[in-house]
């Protein structure tokens, strides 16, 4: 990390066992079947996809305080094109600080620029242009899983934030699924609550 860029921080929730969604994940569906629960923390509490709870209303003050140090430096982020699909692309309009870049092939469907999104292809020219809107900011690689373990492979992490909900979902998406780099980690906070246990970590070099 170079003293003239924030850092780069990989984020996500996952399952005790693992999984960052639930089987059958997709639009409308977006964390799979039962995957609703690792988003409690979240929504501040038991919900289903045809809520109409607004994320982080309702969010604990543990859940909230992990969230604002998340966020507090933030720039910009990427996202990976099934994880923006999955999300309904948030209504249409970008709910995180600053623009939020979605790694895709299909860049000829770049919506409205006030929408608060960029699309790029490739995950190199994707964390640059985030870098380069982030204006020397943090910057998050928000999920999906794939898209986190290109961050870690390509050795760009500079912090890893696990929130690990209470629940075995026994099938979906796994974080780490094929992930052979072997990488030493520091916690530097700890935070838990009823629905998740959130960790961050630092990686070392």
């Amino acid at each position: 990390m170079s003293s003239d860029r924030g850092k780069v921080m990989a984020s996500i929730t996952v399952s005790l066992d693992g999984y960052v969604t639930g089987p059958d994940d997709g639009p409308g569906h977006g964390l799979g079947t039962g995957g609703e629960r690792l988003h409690y923390w979240v929504m501040g509490g038991p919900w289903t996809y045809d809520s109409e709870r607004e994320a982080g209303a309702g969010m604990g003050e543990v859940d909230r305080a992990w969230y604002d140090s998340l966020t507090a430096d933030l720039g910009a982020g990427v996202v990976g094109r099934g994880m923006y699909d999955a999300a309904g692309a948030w209504g249409g309009t970008n709910p995180f600080p600053g623009t939020l870049v979605v790694l895709t092939h299909r860049v000829e469907d770049q919506p409205d620029e006030s929408a608060g999104f960029l699309f790029v292809d490739g995950f190199d020219a994707a964390l640059e242009a985030a870098r380069g809107l982030a204006d020397g900011k943090d910057v998050s690689l928000g999920g999906g899983a794939d898209l986190i373990r290109q961050g870690l492979r390509s050795g760009v992490v500079d912090e890893l934030a696990i929130s690990t909900a209470p629940v075995l979902l026994g099938g979906g998406k796994r974080l780490f699924d094929g992930f052979d780099r072997d990488v030493d980690l520091q916690i530097l906070d700890v935070h838990a609550a009823a629905y998740a246990t959130h960790v961050r970590y630092a990686i070392r070099r």
